[in-house]
């Protein structure tokens, strides 16, 4: 098992400032954002070269330090078409750079008709919706094939794939096999269902068994009628039951800390380490 964080959660800018931070804090494994934690890396065409990806990956090696996932999350049914077809041209470059960055996969969310603000819309949940999805990642897993990489899918109660039925009706309807799952407990859950996460854990373990790449983990409290996401150990998820199922399915799970920042890094490493063994 690897704990991992997300390389702009470390609160650090540049990549010298990141891998330290990551040093100091024992961290062995990131999911990497070149674009939010490097000013020098735009998230647009041209903004990360053959040279920039060789660096970076090479640094992340040397000092040590596995990268789990590329991310280059981007909105598939944004309503500025010129932009979402921006966002895959970056998208096929983080894919082309993928191995030079030091690992093959690069994931992304599925994506909301509030264009930037990510967040439910009923025309989310349409066939119109899932289509455009499916057309997307469909035509990014055939170029990623091409290159010899893997495409992450992601999915959110406030986004299209916003069960694990509809992330399923995706990856089946594309019928690629280069496809990897990012599975987030928290992200499928809202006030309707936030007592069932257990429930979702084992329907996600079972429908994507043998496809999770990572899994996001994150805890939460429901406060005022939503729910809010806190560090892990500090909400209401068990975690006993939890990692003990995720230990179940693969012994050598990642376990990305999404979210957690600051003083909360290395005592929630701790927490989560610590669990692992004793379940």
């Amino acid at each position: 098992m690897q704990v991992a964080f997300r390389t702009h959660d470390l609160g650090v800018k540049g990549l010298d400032a990141a891998i330290e931070k990551a040093r100091a804090c024992g961290i062995s494994a990131v999911q990497l954002v070149a674009y939010k934690f490097m000013d020098e890396i735009k998230y647009a065409p041209g903004g990360l070269d053959e040279q920039s990806a060789a660096r970076i990956g090479k640094a992340f090696k040397e000092n040590g330090i596995d990268v789990s996932l590329i991310g280059a999350y981007f909105n598939p049914v944004h309503s500025d078409k010129e932009k979402v077809a921006r966002c895959k041209r970056v998208f096929e470059e983080y894919l082309t750079y993928s191995h030079l960055l030091g690992c093959p996969v690069v994931g992304s969310e599925t994506g909301s008709f509030n264009d930037d603000k990510w967040t439910y819309n009923p025309r989310n949940r349409t066939d119109e919706a899932l289509k455009t999805v499916i057309d997307t990642f469909g035509d990014l897993a055939a170029y990623a094939k091409s290159v010899g990489a893997y495409i992450g899918m992601e999915g959110a109660a406030g986004h299209v794939c916003y069960d694990v039925k509809t992330l399923k009706r995706a990856v089946d309807a594309i019928g690629a096999d280069n496809i990897k799952i990012i599975f987030d407990i928290y992200n499928y859950l809202d006030a309707s269902n936030y007592r069932n996460y257990l429930q979702i854990l084992d329907e996600g373990l079972t429908t994507f068994a043998g496809k999770i790449l990572v899994f996001h983990i994150k805890d939460c409290v429901f406060e005022d009628g939503k729910l809010k996401q806190v560090a892990p150990g500090k909400g209401m998820f068990d975690f006993d039951k939890i990692l003990g199922r995720i230990k179940a399915y693969d012994k050598n799970a990642v376990l990305v800390l999404e979210g957690t920042t600051g003083e909360d890094i290395v005592p929630c490493t701790a927490f989560i380490k610590n669990k692992w063994e004793e379940v």
